[in-house]
């Protein structure tokens, strides 16, 4: 692994839980083996462009590292209900590539979340698009595209290493959302890691108690890790 940089970032308000501060250990990583990143998604890191990150949070341990027990990993009767609605659906993976249909779709949906949730608004273009989300993943990068007949209506990045996949965005058309498509996201995305025999889906950070990240609990059976360890610290999953 090749490293360039590493930081704690200064004390900011959580964007999850507003009553407390937060802070991020970042890794800028300017090369990985597949085998060194799946030790980091282990060990609590997550993957945006070329940094990796996990929680540093002096006075807060509620944002956990969750994921799912692909092998052992059976929809519930809610979750077939989900798949059923979503039968229209037409999944691919892909290689990672950007268009100007996945810039626009990206821009659709943070503007109808900033109306209907009041997330900051973020605009991107094809350029930034690909400097974000394309960056930092030559060895793991994967992307679902999501069409209604010909329509792209969601876009799922997914990165896969040795005996896991990780699930790093997933954006959509608001027209879509009546069927519940993150929902529909997750359980596809866990269902090729099962197929494909592997171990484990790591969803990102769960919350228990913060209404927008709650739903991860939801996929079961599945391993928290108890807390995120030091250099030479074995990763503690139950």
């Amino acid at each position: 692994m090749r490293e360039i940089l590493r930081f704690v970032e200064k004390p900011r308000q959580c964007s999850y839980l507003p009553e407390e501060t937060a802070s991020l250990e970042v890794r800028c990583i300017a090369d990985m083996s597949s085998a060194e990143y799946a030790d980091l998604l282990a060990r609590g890191y997550r993957r945006f462009g070329s940094q990796v990150f996990r929680p540093a949070c002096e006075n807060c341990q509620k944002c956990q590292s969750i994921r799912v027990l692909v092998q052992q990993f059976t929809p519930s009767a809610g979750e077939r209900r989900i798949l059923g609605k979503n039968k229209n659906i037409r999944a691919e993976l892909n290689p990672l590539f950007a268009t100007t249909d996945h810039v626009e779709l990206y821009n659709l949906y943070h503007r109808f979340m900033n109306e209907h949730r009041g997330w900051p608004l973020q605009r991107t273009t094809l350029e930034s698009y690909r400097l974000e989300f394309l960056s930092g993943a030559r060895n793991s990068g994967r992307q679902w595209l999501y069409f209604d007949e010909d329509k792209l209506v969601g876009v799922a990045l997914m990165d896969e290493v040795p005996g896991a996949i990780s699930m790093v965005y997933f954006f959509y058309h608001p027209g879509w959302r009546a069927n519940s498509p993150g929902t529909f996201s997750i359980l596809n995305q866990i269902l090729y890691a099962r197929a494909s025999k592997l171990q484990y889906a790591y969803l990102g950070y769960w919350i228990e108690s913060c209404r927008s990240m709650s739903y991860k609990g939801r996929f079961r059976p599945r391993q928290i890790l108890i807390s995120y360890p030091g250099k030479d610290a074995p990763a503690v999953w139950e």
